[in-house]
């Protein structure tokens, strides 16, 4: 099951898109994915990847959903949509030059879904790629936090002046570790994150096993980009005016 995840971040185009690992700056301009946390002012829009990024994340699994109900459940012309539509995201950006980075995501996540789907001839496991994902970033941001290393704390870090994305060093990406408040406040806002990813799955998995596409794609679509966007907003407000200890 996807999240939509999910990317974090299903949820994020079909795959890990979600916002977790997607860092890039958009054509649109603005900040994406965790990126935005660094930006001045917050851009909802800007950091779910703008009004393409959203169409392109979102209308794979509409169609899907859609499809897969107006043919009276069947399974192939369903994935034959979801994946028309990631490819054609795809090509579209190469036609007109544009960065590739979100609509391939976006096709990888649907590929896998569609793959395992077909193979299973199971609707449901058209999401349990994206489900999947969202348990392992759930795990990865829960255990950043207890061992004392939060991940909104690492991208702070990361963009930082002075470090490694900016010719700098990994000493000076970390050196908020030393201090107390700093690190507790990057702690605080990396729980939005963890929060995120559990109540997908606490909606999801049981929606899996129900075998209600209907509501699973529902789910998926409206826990995805939207909780995404609220969650970095969340971060961002914690984190705002924040910066790292001098190395």
């Amino acid at each position: 099951m996807s999240d939509v995840t999910g990317r974090l971040p299903d949820e994020r185009p079909e795959g890990p898109v979600d916002a977790i690992d997607d860092v890039v700056q958009p054509e649109e301009g603005g900040l994406r994915g965790l990126k935005a946390l660094t930006a001045e002012e917050f851009s909802a829009r800007d950091a779910v990847g703008g009004v393409r990024g959203v169409v392109e994340s979102v209308a794979p699994g509409l169609l899907f959903v859609i499809v897969y109900l107006a043919t009276g459940q069947e399974l192939k012309p369903a994935l034959i949509a979801a994946a028309g539509a990631a490819v054609l995201a795809v090509l579209a950006r190469l036609v007109q030059g544009t960065p590739v980075t979100q609509a391939f995501s976006g096709l990888l996540g649907v590929g896998i879904g569609v793959v395992w789907a077909w193979r299973t001839g199971d609707a449901s496991d058209y999401f349990a790629y994206g489900l999947w994902v969202n348990g392992v970033y759930l795990v990865g941001t829960l255990v950043s936090v207890l061992v004392g290393w939060p991940l909104v704390g690492l991208v702070m870090g990361l963009f930082a002046k002075g470090g490694p994305l900016s010719g700098g060093s990994w000493s000076a990406a970390v050196a908020w570790r030393g201090d107390p408040a700093l690190r507790r406040r990057y702690a605080l806002a990396t729980w939005p994150w963890v929060a995120m990813f559990a109540v997908r799955l606490a909606v999801q998995v049981p929606l899996y096993y129900s075998d209600d596409i209907g509501w699973l794609g529902t789910a998926k679509l409206a826990m995805g980009l939207p909780l995404t966007a609220l969650a970095l907003w969340i971060s961002w407000m914690l984190v705002r005016g924040s910066r790292p200890a001098p190395a």
